[in-house]
C-alpha cells in the first residue's frame, strides 16, 4: 500500500460500534492510545472489518493538531500523548513528529507560528489531537 498520507499506523481492530450510517472503529496499536476512526458502515463491510483484524489508521499530516497537554471538554476523540522527536520548519509551515509510549510516531503539519507559540521542540512532551472523522482505515 502506497499512500501520500504521512501517518499509516498499523494495528488491529479492538472494537466496532455500529450505527445506522457510520461506525466507530477502535484500532489498537500497542498498549497505549488506541485510535478511533469514524467511518461509514459501507466501508466497514467493504473492508470486512471485525475484531482482531489487522488494519491501518491513515491520517494526513494536515489533520493532526498539537497541544502541550491533553485537553478536557474536546470533541476530538484522539488525544495521543508523546514526546517530540522531530521539528522541521519551512517558510510558513512546519512538520512536528511525536513518538508515543508504544514507539508509534505521528507527524502533523502546522504553522511555524504554532510551533513557536507551543514551544514544540525535540524532547518536550506534546499531544497529537485528531478527530475520528479524519482517520481513514485501510487493509492489505
Amino acid at each position: 500500500m502506497k499512500l501520500s498520507a504521512r501517518n499509516q499506523i498499523k494495528g488491529t481492530v479492538k472494537s466496532i460500534k455500529e450505527g445506522a450510517v457510520n461506525a466507530v472503529v477502535v484500532i489498537c496499536r500497542g498498549n497505549h492510545n488506541p485510535v478511533k476512526a469514524d467511518i461509514t458502515m459501507e466501508a466497514v463491510k467493504a473492508l470486512d472489518l471485525e475484531e482482531g483484524k489487522e488494519c491501518y489508521a491513515v491520517i494526513k499530516a494536515t489533520n493532526v493538531m498539537f497541544a502541550n497537554e491533553k485537553l478536557a471538554g474536546l470533541s476530538a476523540r484522539n488525544q495521543i500523548a508523546g514526546t517530540v522527536v522531530k521539528v522541521e520548519e519551512g517558510a510558513v509551515n512546519g512538520h512536528v513528529t511525536i513518538e508515543d509510549a508504544d514507539g508509534v510516531k505521528i507527524t502533523g503539519s502546522i504553522t511555524n507560528e504554532a510551533i513557536e507559540a507551543l514551544e514544540l521542540a525535540v524532547g518536550k512532551p506534546a499531544v497529537a489531537i485528531i478527530k475520528a472523522t479524519d482517520v481513514m482505515v485501510a487493509v492489505d
